[in-house]
């Protein structure tokens, strides 16, 4: 049987559960590819490559040496440049690509959100009176909260922040999500968190510190998404398999 074959570029949940409900089908050979800024990432259903691809460029020789029948783009919503880099490749070979990125929280009655635009505008927010901050952003983007020393920090991350951010009082907690509410609760109170700080990443593994800033009282700094419009974009995992059929099917009646 010829395959038609997927490249799925990955780091979320809905990743690897796209990977495993394509990787079942006998007419598919799906390729999960992962940028590699995890220490230890968790166990992937189908084959993986790690690491960047060169830019653009790098991806569209990719592409065209592994021949890609269809692009799965299911990175985080703030991995900004491989969604860049995989629109500029699909637009230069021609072969589609499918966003697939899941909805952000929507603010409900008891929540106090601030949403502010970039992690910028994030650390300006938070003032120049000490407050202690739950700094949940990933440790790529936590160095720039060293521009306000004057605050404590409570840097939640999968893998270290390296080097530590350059302020005088902060702690570090390595975790992997889902977390519990009750468990996220038990954990601003006890470290006396004042604000908490966020991607508005959306998905159900990182919400509870959401709620649990609601139900406590606490105010909420939330980095918005980057508005970008793709021409084919699923919110779930079972709009992107009929929406991935699809593709592959117009992909074929155009004689590639």
């Amino acid at each position: 049987m010829d395959k038609r074959r997927i490249l799925i570029l990955g780091g979320t949940t809905e990743a690897r559960d796209l990977a495993d409900r394509l990787g079942e089908r006998p007419d598919l050979a799906v390729t999960l590819s992962l940028a590699g800024r995890t220490l230890d990432p968790a166990p992937q259903p189908v084959p993986v490559r790690t690491g960047g691809f060169g830019g653009a460029e790098g991806l569209v020789t990719h592409l065209a040496s592994h021949a890609i029948d269809l692009v799965i783009d299911a990175t985080h919503p703030f991995a900004k440049q491989i969604s860049a880099n995989a629109r500029t490749a699909s637009a230069a070979t021609g072969i589609p690509l499918l966003r697939l990125e899941r909805l952000g929280w929507e603010e409900v009655s008891g929540d106090r959100w601030t949403r502010v635009a970039s992690v910028t505008d994030a650390v300006m927010a938070l003032g120049e009176v000490p407050r202690r901050v739950f700094l949940t952003i990933g440790r790529q983007e936590a160095k720039a909260f060293a521009a306000a020393p004057q605050h404590h920090y409570l840097v939640r991350s999968v893998d270290p922040v390296d080097p530590p951010l350059d302020v005088p009082d902060a702690q570090y907690l390595l975790a992997r999500g889902p977390f519990a509410v009750e468990n996220e609760i038990a954990l601003l109170r006890a470290h006396r968190i004042d604000v908490v700080v966020s991607k508005n990443s959306g998905g159900e593994a990182t919400r509870g510190k959401i709620v649990a800033a609601r139900l406590l009282g606490l105010p909420v700094l939330l980095i918005e998404r980057p508005a970008v419009a793709d021409d084919h974009r699923a919110e779930t995992v079972e709009d992107a398999l009929r929406l991935a059929d699809h593709l592959l099917a117009s992909f074929r009646k155009r004689g590639v």
